[in-house]
């Protein structure tokens, strides 16, 4: 099997869509069988994991499966000890674990919604659900006993999805450049008051975390899932969220200086994670694509996904998992990861894709008892491996942050 016909295996597209694009690229870079050595990187890599597991290229999927699971477990407890304990269902814990996120992100400051324009969106229109479950007749009365980030955090998880877009958000095309301002990201741990209140996002969301980015917020809620690994993966989410903030950030400065009449249009379609919906003209050039979301989630076969393309979701993660390794800990073994994985044999003598990624094996973990894969995280880390083999991962970003909007560009 050829370099081009091995990663379109991985990755459930067209193989003829790997090999225009494998030409296409080494005709504007010069460079030739970068495919090959992607191929055979995955291979040694793997090898060289699997041997830290107890395991080699002809153990089973089911082996490695666990294996792995087993290596989340082992990494999952010494961040434990490293952080001393935390209880998952502990406010002031949940406060700990994310100073201690954002220090070792250690972001600049971003560009967000200033607090006293948060205050008047929330006065227009007041958030009436939360007005009930927090027991105030108004949204003055409410400012003044209560932190607008939590207001803020709680819109999320109690006001129905279609008030928040079809009448909060919808003031957002107002917003313009002179009502965002740069400061330090915002950390909450929410208070126990929030459990029952947020029950319903935790199950939908299988994380007690969360963000915005207009406000430059990342806030946690005081609940255990009680899941493998659950401190590894939610600490790895909170890195995620802070390189996912400053992304975002760099874009609404950018808009509010080079088109600030078109500020609330371009913020809002950042926000929505819009996406291109039909294929660009085809052109002697190569289309890439980028998705700012994982539409895996909802349809596994979205024709976007087999497309090229990039995703700044997958980078964060890369980001983050990098920023795991830094820790006074031994994380390494899932330094550079996210993109590793190749066809196992299961016990019914079938080939099944396994994914070496941190968070796919986490999210199985999480569904296991519906017996859901994912390795959708996975295949997008391939796509952006790539495109930043060709260029560079600096290139590859600058890349998504020039075309995010458009959602597509030439090479």
């Amino acid at each position: 099997m050829s370099p081009y016909e091995k990663i379109a295996d991985i990755l459930r597209s067209d193989k003829d869509v790997i090999r225009n694009i494998e030409n296409r690229m080494e005709a504007v870079t010069g460079k030739k069988d970068v495919l090959g050595r992607i191929v055979d990187q995955n291979m040694s890599v793997m090898v060289k994991r699997l041997d830290v597991l107890g395991l080699s290229m002809a153990s089973g999927a089911k082996d490695i499966y666990d294996g792995l699971i087993s290596k989340i477990e082992a990494d999952d407890h010494k961040l434990y000890e490293l952080f001393d304990h935390p209880d998952a269902s502990d406010e002031a814990c949940c406060e700990k674990v994310l100073i201690r996120a954002r220090s070792a992100a250690n972001p600049p400051f971003v560009f967000c919604m200033k607090i006293d324009k948060a205050r008047e969106l929330l006065i227009k229109e007041p958030p009436k659900e939360v007005l009930k479950a927090l027991g105030y007749s108004s949204v003055d009365e409410m400012l003044a006993k209560e932190d607008i980030f939590e207001v803020y955090a709680a819109l999320r998880f109690i006001e129905g999805g279609e008030w928040l877009n079809g009448v909060f958000f919808k003031q957002y095309a107002d917003l313009k450049p002179e009502d965002f301002e740069f400061r330090e990201i915002t950390v909450r741990s929410l208070g126990k008051r929030w459990i029952a209140l947020s029950e319903g996002f935790v199950k939908k969301k299988y994380h007690n975390l969360s963000h915005l980015k207009e406000m430059g917020l990342i806030f946690s809620l005081p609940v255990s899932l009680g899941i493998s690994g659950e401190l590894l993966r939610g600490f790895s989410l909170m890195l995620h969220y802070f390189n996912e903030v400053v992304f975002y950030s760099y874009l609404f400065a950018k808009y509010s200086e080079k088109e600030p009449d078109n500020f609330s249009k371009n913020l809002i379609s950042l926000l929505r994670g819009d996406a291109i919906d039909r294929r660009p003209s085809a052109s002697d050039k190569a289309n890439w694509l980028v998705i700012p979301r994982y539409f895996a989630k909802d349809d596994e076969h979205d024709w976007r996904l087999f497309e090229p393309h990039i995703n700044p979701e997958s980078m964060h993660w890369e980001k983050a998992e990098r920023l795991l390794d830094t820790l006074p800990v031994d994380l390494s073994f899932w330094r550079d990861l996210n993109w590793v994985g190749d066809k196992f044999m299961t016990t019914a003598g079938i080939d099944v894709l396994v994914s070496f990624n941190l968070v796919d094996t986490v999210m199985s973990l999480v569904k296991e008892k519906e017996m859901i894969k994912y390795l959708y995280h996975h295949q997008e880390s391939l796509w952006n491996k790539i495109y930043s083999e060709y260029f560079s991962e600096a290139e590859m970003e600058m890349a998504m942050k020039e075309h995010l909007v458009k959602g597509w560009f030439e090479v």
